[in-house]
């Protein structure tokens, strides 16, 4: 029989999952789980834009409970944005549906040296105050997530100016200006760590890292800019009580590495096979994910067929139940909560010997 262990709430479970202790189920929740699906949502933002909820702590919190209400997911993440602290380092950031745009982005040493060191509390209390009022709003028994983006992903939109395509200009400083990126990388982190920090002290139970663009650099870049840097990040945070989740996007050929960043959870896409990744990985490291997002806009058969064999790839050990990137907007509503509902309900498999960690 395997070895089960009964939470007493989901803030419990959540934490024992992210330290791979035994659980009687797997807990679940859903990158980009308050967004464009919800009717509700939806509803905010035809009164407010995307900047406003995210800087307005009274909207925030009803934004990011949301989906807590209608799915019923077992964690709940802060409603903001990644490019929140780029602006408080002085980056001058549109926030549009269709993405974010860096009115001057960072191309030359002059710009780097001229960010700023910023005050968390003064500069983004905003988040730190949404978190307050989660926890206060929710209670003991269900956690708050706080995140924020790895020095590598901002450092992308700051050197691009946009989301494209294989971000040829931030690779391009890495070649022809290497010391000018890994300065931008550095200080990134740092001001990140301190943005994570102000999140934690607010109540987040645990700070998820979003490296989305790191599967666009090879396993050498990656080695020699973006992992030094989140190292630096996961170090200055010493992830102990409060774990962090490092979530990576088509980087299968990375994981080894990513394995090594620091992070108490490694969340990966759907292109990862998370049986294989736990062999590798072993048991010193939690698992999130990876059910693909397109399968929530298919039939609830198929929805609960990926939610179990996700959990039996992992034995539902050190695992949280998420998908592989954010739902789509599309997502209807139904199928959400099948999601949610299917990860509750299914028991866990026998349990079996984690892999050795290569």
């Amino acid at each position: 029989m395997p070895e089960t262990y009964i939470s007493t709430n989901r803030k419990e479970l959540f934490l024992r999952a992210c330290r791979s202790e035994p659980v009687e189920r797997v807990p679940v929740w859903m990158m980009r789980q308050a967004g464009r699906y919800l009717p509700d949502y939806r509803a905010v933002r035809q009164k407010h834009a995307f900047l406003e909820v995210c800087k307005t702590p009274e909207l925030a919190v009803e934004v990011s409970l949301q989906p807590f209400r209608t799915v019923g997911v077992d964690a709940v993440i802060v409603f903001s944005d990644i490019l929140i602290p780029a602006e408080a380092m002085g980056v001058e950031v549109e926030l549009t549906d269709s993405g974010p745009v860096i009115t001057h982005p960072i191309r030359e040493v002059s710009q780097v040296e001229a960010l700023r060191v910023f005050d968390p509390e003064q500069d983004t209390g905003f988040v730190a105050e949404a978190i307050r009022r989660l926890c206060h709003e929710l209670g003991p028994e269900v956690p708050v997530v706080g995140f924020a983006g790895a020095p590598w992903t901002l450092a992308c939109y700051m050197v691009e100016g946009r989301a494209k395509d294989g971000f040829a200009t931030p690779k391009q400083m890495m070649y022809h200006e290497p010391r000018v990126l890994r300065t931008l990388l550095e200080k990134i982190a740092r001001a990140t760590a301190g943005y994570l920090k102000a999140q934690i002290a607010a109540g987040a139970a645990a700070v998820q890292v979003f490296d989305t663009w790191a599967g666009e650099l090879s396993r050498r870049d990656y080695q020699e800019f973006a992992l030094p840097a989140t190292q630096l990040l996961i170090a200055e945070l010493s992830p102990g009580a409060v774990p962090v989740i490092l979530y990576t996007k088509a980087s299968d050929h990375l994981l080894r590495d990513v394995g090594q960043v620091g992070a108490s959870v490694l969340s990966v896409d759907w292109r990862v096979d998370l049986a294989e990744l736990r062999q590798r990985l072993g048991g010193r490291i939690a698992l999130q994910g990876n059910v693909d997002p397109c399968v929530l806009l298919g039939p609830a058969e198929g929805i609960r067929r990926a939610v179990r064999e996700a959990i039996e790839k992992t034995g539902g050990v050190g695992h949280i139940l998420n998908l592989g990137h954010g739902i789509l907007p599309s997502t209807p509503v139904e199928n959400a909560r099948a999601f949610v509902q299917t990860g509750q309900t299914t028991a866990l498999p026998a349990r079996v010997p984690l892999g050795r960690a290569d």
